[in-house]
């Protein structure tokens, strides 16, 4: 899911989409809200149009047969039609009664300062009904909490790692993955083959638009960072723009990845046999893998800094005008509970959005390889209410200015501004 969290499919048609988006919460069953029989319907909106789209109806399916009394149901649309329609349908008390508002964790601040969304503290707790989120990774549940209330829980918990094509390592003559930078750098060079302008093969194959974010990874493993803990841009701190100038000559000068290329353009050069290696997340495996590649998947190699990985999370939030509280509360404790999570990973590869069921993946290797990763792995601009603005405005034009030749101390000196500008920090 690689159009920043999630690939999208095609629009349904403007009149199904406004009719499914300004159903009103109350208006979603017979009986005021209930289907016949007293049964509880409750209507989920998401953006899981990929491949992944079977995972979680899946856990859906198990969740009715085993809660007679409540029914859900979730309806997908792309993450661009939700973002457009759904802030408006809350604010007014119409839509569904929960949402995936969008593939930023960012996006729920929006939602916040409208009053639309239910905060969840009422149900946090320990008990077989109450949403437990103290078993949430810490930096989601920070993410998902402000001023000191809970809003959000996890639809899905997902870090990267690496994925590299075992057939062109072979040919290379590497026998093993890379484990350090040195190691990562090395073989990214010694796989990128063909001269001119355009190698035939390329070693790594990186995106900066369009994508979940790779280049932060690149920035961290120095030390380097986007937003320090003051709310001010780090990213011209020495340790980012070394990263930055190391990186971007290696993709400017050596040639190890195209420029310019967004998600979808990466991930088709991996498939392709084109590009030996890639950071990304357990979505892209099957698709690899039904691509012929064989697949080889690691950690992401470890830098200076020590090991680190980027972590993406979508929230899953509750409508504040829903008749169904109760029941949606229900819903998002078992869903976020040890059985459905253990359940989902097995059947999606994505690790568990708990950190206390390593021992229920064990028996999907892909999966195990993504929640190992869960240690080590940060969000991307984490509890940053500007976090859109950040990554659209100065994050992803710096990397599109360096890969492309610019100064990078000066760019990011310029990518440092805008940042300070929206984040209010005070020098």
């Amino acid at each position: 899911m690689h159009l920043r969290y999630g690939r999208t499919a095609a629009a349904l048609t403007v009149a199904s989409t406004v009719s499914l988006l300004l159903a009103g919460c109350g208006d979603n069953g017979a009986s005021g809200g209930g289907a016949p029989g007293g049964v509880v319907s409750l209507t989920v909106l998401t953006g899981f149009t990929g491949p992944d789209a079977p995972s979680y109806q899946a856990v859906i399916k198990q969740f009715n047969a085993s809660h007679p009394k409540i029914h859900v149901t979730m309806t997908t649309e792309p993450w661009a039609t939700i973002g457009q329609k759904l802030p408006a349908s809350w604010a007014t008390g119409q839509g569904p009664d929960l949402a995936t508002p969008s593939s930023d964790p960012g996006a729920i601040f929006t939602y916040i300062k409208t009053n639309s969304v239910l905060p969840l503290d009422p149900a946090v707790g320990t008990g077989t009904t109450q949403i437990d989120s103290g078993a949430f990774p810490a930096a989601v549940k920070s993410a998902f909490t402000v001023k000191g209330k809970l809003y959000a829980v996890p639809a899905n918990m997902a870090t990267l790692v690496l994925y590299y094509n075992k057939e062109m390592f072979a040919a290379a003559g590497i026998t093993k993955a890379p484990a350090t930078e040195e190691e990562f750098i090395a073989d990214a060079k010694k796989l990128t083959k063909g001269s001119g302008g355009k190698p035939s093969q390329y070693g790594l194959s990186l995106a900066d638009n369009n994508t979940i974010q790779m280049w932060p990874i690149l920035q961290w493993m120095s030390g380097g960072d986007i937003v320090g803990p003051d709310n001010c841009a780090a990213v011209n701190s020495s340790a980012s723009t070394a990263a930055l100038s190391r990186w971007s000559d290696l993709v400017r000068k050596d040639r190890i990845s195209p420029v310019g290329q967004a998600g979808a353009d990466a991930d088709t050069l991996f498939s392709s046999k084109k590009a030996a290696m890639e950071i990304n997340g357990p979505w892209a495996a099957a698709g690899f893998k039904a691509a012929g590649i064989d697949l080889g998947i690691a950690q992401v190699p470890v830098g200076a800094a020590g090991p680190v990985t980027l972590a993406s999370t979508v929230p899953l939030m509750i409508a504040r005008t829903t008749k169904h509280a109760a029941q949606a509360e229900e819903f998002l404790a078992w869903y976020t509970g040890k059985t459905a999570q253990a359940q989902f990973s097995k059947i999606s590869g994505f690790p568990p959005a708990r950190t206390d069921l390593g021992s229920a993946v064990d028996a999907n290797p892909t999966a195990a390889q993504f929640a190992a990763a869960l240690p080590n792995a940060k969000l991307y601009l984490a509890g940053q209410e500007s976090a859109t603005r950040i990554d659209t405005d100065a994050y992803v034009p710096l990397i599109q200015k360096i890969e492309r030749g610019a100064d990078v101390q000066s760019a990011a000196d310029d990518a440092a501004k805008t940042i300070d500008s929206l984040t209010g920090c005070k020098r």
